[in-house]
């Protein structure tokens, strides 16, 4: 009954996106020509692509021309993304030196990425580190819980704030402002430790409240960067980057433990995350129109594929809640939260308590599932947008990829009480993870296909009930 709930579309307002300017959008196909454009019908929605540009009157193909070679344009042109220098054309300058330039919004996603890396690295350090930290300090197992069990109750405080905060003053400043904010919390959290429990509670829940607005603001901007028809693969490569930081965090941190202590892997976790903020602010932008450097065909593509409609004013709750597909989106949210982030704060513990595994063993063998759902996240990613580009609905891909993210850890964790030996049970692990990627392509790509305008609000609901649903 889930899955068949879980991407239904909702048709009556608001979660259906109408325009508000002009004729409405009609289906055409042009004769010769692959691309079509079409209409958004519920969830059912067609990826657009540019058109294909129209050879010149002598027959050649400009295109394919441009692409051909002009290796210097193409230095110049990524020479001046990394350098924020607004492409300085002059009038007449071909179309072909704009189609040399590297897609900004692209450029966009992987500081998105690296946002969702130090995301991850410093919330799992925690779980290599407790290890030492409690034999410091003589905690015993329910201490250990409740420090682990800290950071959530400032990520649970704000997903919606996050959202609506998003909305109102651009993705840019409030991903900026949670790095900042969670990293600053990282570095001190040696220094709370040493002063006493209360203090390193306080420091854990408020590096939770950091990294319980990035979630919404990269929803809120890529909302606005992102085409439809790249929706599936962007947001895989985003949350791969969780996974990956997960993978950098483990692996890391039992080095840096074994060298320097414990304190050192706050330090220098923390410390990373400022040097991304200096590369965020300068070149970072909340939405193609604000970007002084985005070509004129980028902005076009974008544009004529958007789905992100008006600044939200007012949020129609009880509308939204009455709908069932959120109801399913929310349900799924708590099940895929509960293994997920189980999985994420105890498997360094399971490690080396059940598994027999030392410090060291323990955090290198951790990354395999997490570096399994890194690639699994992004093969699912390029999976569904190719299943959409050739003519499957999206409903359908939904269904497909959230079973195969369900499913698969349910079978492959229900083999750990079977197993008996350490190899096997890291394989079920990393199979289970794997599995569970394949979600990036189902729930949580679809909230932008059944709320585009809301889905910033929607997806920030979601995770904040799940949480709820959780802690009960």
């Amino acid at each position: 009954m889930l899955l068949h709930l879980l991407p239904l579309s909702c048709p009556a307002p608001p979660f259906h996106l109408r325009r508000t300017g002009g004729s409405p959008r009609t289906p055409r196909v042009r004769a010769g020509d692959r691309t079509r454009t079409r209409g958004f019908r519920g969830t059912d929605v067609e990826p657009e692509t540019a058109p294909r540009r129209r050879r010149g009157r002598d027959g050649d193909d400009p295109q394919a021309a441009g692409s051909g070679g002009d290796t210097g344009a193409l230095l110049a042109s990524v020479r001046r993304l990394l350098l924020s220098e607004a492409p300085a054309a002059a009038e007449g300058d071909s179309e072909e030196e704009e189609q040399g330039q590297f897609p900004k919004r692209w450029a966009i996603v992987f500081l998105c990425f690296s946002a969702f890396l130090l995301c991850n690295m410093d919330r799992v350090n925690m779980s290599i580190a407790i290890l030492p930290m409690s034999a410091e300090f003589g905690w015993n197992p329910q201490t250990v819980g409740l420090i682990q069990s800290s950071f959530f109750w400032g990520y649970l405080l704000t997903q919606i704030a996050g959202g609506i905060w998003a909305d109102t003053v651009g993705g840019k400043t409030v991903l900026g402002f949670g790095v900042v904010w969670w990293s600053i919390a990282t570095a001190l959290t040696p220094v709370a430790a040493h002063l006493g429990l209360p203090f390193l509670l306080v420091v854990r829940a408020f590096m939770g409240i950091g990294e319980g607005v990035a979630m919404p603001a990269m929803n809120n901007i890529l909302s606005k960067w992102v085409p439809v028809s790249e929706r599936s693969r962007s947001l895989s490569l985003v949350y791969s980057g969780m996974y990956l930081g997960s993978v950098t965090g483990l692996a890391f941190s039992p080095l840096l433990i074994h060298k320097f202590g414990w304190p050192s892997v706050f330090f220098s976790f923390g410390s990373l995350g400022l040097v991304w903020f200096t590369t965020w602010a300068t070149k970072a932008y909340s939405s193609p129109l604000e970007d002084p450097g985005i070509s004129a065909a980028e902005k076009k593509l974008i544009a004529s594929q958007s789905t992100a409609g008006e600044p939200v004013k007012t949020i129609p709750w009880r509308l939204i809640l009455s709908k069932p597909p959120v109801w399913a989106l929310i349900v799924s949210h708590f099940c895929h939260n509960w293994g997920t982030f189980i999985l994420l704060t105890w498997m360094p513990t399971y490690y080396n308590q059940v598994l027999k595994f030392n410090l060291m063993e323990s955090g290198l063998i951790c990354v395999l599932p997490w570096f399994t759902m890194a690639v699994s996240a992004n093969v699912g990613g390029w999976i569904a947008d190719t299943l959409v580009s050739r003519g499957v609905s999206v409903t359908t891909v939904r269904k497909i990829m959230q079973s195969i993210g369900f499913l698969g850890p349910a079978f492959f964790l229900t083999q750990l009480s079977h197993v008996n030996s350490p190899a096997m049970a890291v394989l079920c692990m990393a199979c289970s993870q794997g599995t569970d990627a394949f979600s990036q392509s189902g729930l949580y790509s679809n909230h932008q296909d059944i709320g585009p305008r809301y889905a910033v609000i929607s997806s920030s609901m979601f995770y904040r009930t799940s949480y709820v649903m959780q802690n009960l």
